[in-house]
């Protein structure tokens, strides 16, 4: 066994991330170690300089706000969410089907400033999809949503799943945030295209003679249009740049054309309809809004010093039912001009966007505006569809999106590795990535003035004692900073290089600032090394909890992971060790198995146990609704069905017995924080 170069490994194979862009091949591998032999793969460690280091999450399945992971490497869960017609608003104004939405696309999502959340750019960082039981979300302005049981949507009153036992979750009494439903856009057909070319020529070109005709545009998006638009009608134009670019002057490009009879031609195709259509107002519209339209402070309007043009746009605004004002203003210099400025905020403004199609991107920025609106988003109905859909999902890097004009959150967090084109299985335990800078960053958080203390989760997506924390000692780094600002702080890990900190957490103890949880799956070694190849011995984790106890740190176990047939029936001898070791608190976690890990336990099952592989993954599919993984926030690390149930039962009777969680845990203190020094200056006192 020990000359297999997957000895005291975990995973067996580099099996292939998601996200991976070349196809890897299979080749035997083995977790992060905590012991060099010489036959064993060798971990590298990348040195990450991160650019942020305080993670903020909202799921209702932990008990934290915010957390810090010195280091990269393990995986989280995720929801699978709605239907792939659903629009997305696009970082461009635009909207796609997410089904079409793509990895690095950018659209819009929110960030919280003040007593708002304020649109904000944000790129897709993962897609995905899964078929699940659907439910059909109605809201009071027309607004229909599909989305699984698991999803939530931004309420007034905050996040909320759509049903399910999962709390809280949409009832009749709420109201969605955002702008509702996105509109649709009118055909481009020939009307459209000839009201746009109205609009833009009249707005801004110039028809100087019967052989000249040129238009300047400081965006070439609207040159382009109009350029492929007028060659429907066999018209061909130059592309030049009619102003270069100087201080306080934009570069300005043009198209024109010199021959007599297209002049003409175009001066009949702009003539002012008799009969115009719906589609010939929207693309009239779009026109003259590249033309001589402006969105900025969340004021759209259009301008002109034509009186004919204007009423013209008033006439265009009241065929697509948009409220408008006209504003007029005498100037001193030149041509009184008349502002035609929309009603009804960035609903009416959105569905003007989406509605006509303005061809310049940077006029339909939205960014910075406040998540508000008198949009009438209250919740009708949620309803079963009575079928299972193919549902999607994206990962952005605010964690949310804009979904039919709604605030919609996504996954929590994907399987870093595999996003990184780096596999889940070996990579994750052989390449490694550190974040050296973690406590200067820590520092420059705590010390902003608007921060707010709330206990920080010490590695919730890999364990911060890992092996390589014996050299590079971020964690310390960061505990150094968390004392000195009596900041709180909770850990879980399931290593013995913990007490090397004992120095810290002991002080931070006796003034109810850290709390710690020791993971322990199992008291059998044998199962415990096959299990956890790398970590420290079960035995020696009752050490760390006695002796933490001891230290007047705080110290539970974290029964974790339960993998049903296999090391669930120890849980109550774990608990009872824990209890003698001075453990007052509990909990524990069925094992979990997303995405790639899925492939990896098959693996790791059949080759250490071959003959109970069946049944283990029987009981685990029982346990997630037939599935082998259930990301649904509430379930998800507990399980459902009758052998999960009665494992949560075992646990509450063997707590109860043993003494553990019989009185409720006092929050850590947040009264004592102090912002940080600069670094490097001396303390008087």
């Amino acid at each position: 066994m020990k000359d297999d170069p997957r000895y005291l490994r975990g995973a067996r194979s580099f099996v292939q991330g998601r996200f991976e862009t070349v196809a890897r091949e299979v080749f035997d591998d083995g977790w992060t170690p905590e012991e060099r032999d010489e036959r064993e793969l060798k971990t590298s460690v990348t040195i990450e300089r991160a650019r942020s280091i305080i993670s903020h999450n909202d799921s209702p399945d932990v008990g934290f706000s915010q957390s810090i992971n010195p280091y990269r490497g393990c995986e989280h869960g995720c929801i699978y969410c709605l239907h792939g017609d659903t629009p997305l608003l696009m970082g461009d104004g635009s909207t796609k089907p997410l089904a079409d939405v793509r990895t690095g696309d950018v659209l819009y999502g929110t960030f919280r400033q003040g007593s708002y959340r304020r649109y904000v750019k944000t790129r897709v960082l993962a897609h995905w999809s899964v078929i699940k039981p659907a439910y059909r979300v109605s809201l009071a302005d027309g607004t229909t949503l599909v989305a699984g049981a698991d999803h939530r949507f931004l309420t007034e009153r905050g996040w909320k799943f759509v049903t399910g036992p999962r709390r809280p979750h949409l009832t009749t009494s709420n109201k969605l945030m955002g702008v509702g439903a996105f509109a649709s856009p009118v055909a481009k057909n020939p009307a459209y295209r000839l009201g746009y070319l109205c609009g833009v020529i009249r707005g801004d070109g110039l028809l100087a003679s019967h052989h000249y005709e040129r238009l300047p545009l400081c965006d070439v998006e609207a040159l382009i249009r109009a350029q492929d638009y007028l060659r429907d009608w066999q018209i061909e134009t130059q592309h030049f740049a009619f102003q270069a670019a100087s201080a306080g002057r934009r570069l300005m490009h043009a198209i024109r054309t010199h021959a007599r009879p297209q002049v003409e031609q175009i001066r009949t195709l702009i003539q002012w309809p008799t009969t115009p259509s719906t589609e010939w107002h929207a693309g009239f519209l779009a026109g003259i809004f590249d033309a001589e339209g402006s969105y900025s402070d969340g004021i759209l309007r259009i301008c002109n010093t034509d009186r004919e043009i204007i009423d013209w746009i008033g006439r265009s605004f009241a065929a697509l039912d948009f409220r408008f004002v006209v504003e007029h203003v005498d100037r001193k210099i030149g041509k009184p001009i008349d502002y035609v400025r929309m009603l009804g905020g960035l609903r009416e403004h959105l569905r003007f966007f989406h509605r006509t199609d303005p061809a310049i991107v940077r006029k339909r920025d939205i960014g910075g505006q406040a998540v508000k609106s008198a949009a009438e988003l209250g919740i009708v109905a949620v309803e079963p569809l009575g079928k299972a859909m193919r549902l999607f999902d994206i990962t952005t890097e605010t964690e949310d999106f804009i979904a039919n004009g709604v605030v919609s959150h996504n996954c929590y967090a994907r399987p870093s590795h595999a996003y990184l084109e780096l596999s889940p299985g070996l990579d994750f335990e052989t390449k490694l990535f550190a974040k050296t800078n973690a406590a200067e960053l820590l520092r420059a958080e705590l010390a902003k003035p608007g921060y707010r203390p709330s206990t920080i989760a010490l590695g919730a997506n890999t364990d911060c004692y890992q092996p390589i924390e014996r050299k590079h000692k971020i964690t310390r780094s960061i505990l150094e900073v968390l004392a000195e600002c009596e900041h709180p702080v909770s850990i879980v890990t399931k290593s013995a290089l913990i007490e090397r900190d004992l120095d810290l957490l002991g002080p931070m103890g006796e003034k109810k600032l850290v709390r710690v949880f020791v993971s322990i799956g199992t008291l059998d070694r044998e199962l415990a090394r096959k299990l956890e190849p790398r970590a420290a011995s079960p035995q020696r984790r009752l050490d760390v909890v006695r002796r933490l106890n001891e230290s007047k740190v705080p110290c539970g176990v974290m029964v974790a992971a339960l993998i049903p047939a296999l090391n669930d029936k120890t849980m109550e001898h774990v608990l009872e060790a824990a209890a003698a070791a001075g453990a007052k608190e509990a909990a524990y976690v069925i094992m979990r198995l997303p995405n790639e890990l899925k492939t990896l336990f098959k693996e790791w099952l059949a080759a250490h146990y071959p003959q109970r592989a069946e049944h283990v993954m029987s009981i685990v599919r029982q346990m997630r609704g037939g599935r082998e993984n259930d990301p649904n926030f509430g379930t998800r690390m507990s399980g459902t069905g009758n052998y999960a149930g009665l494992m949560e039962k075992r646990f509450e009777i063997a707590c109860k017995r043993f003494g553990i969680n019989v009185r409720e845990t006092a929050d850590l203190d947040c009264s004592r924080f102090r912002p940080p020094s600069p670094e490097g200056q001396l303390k008087l006192f």
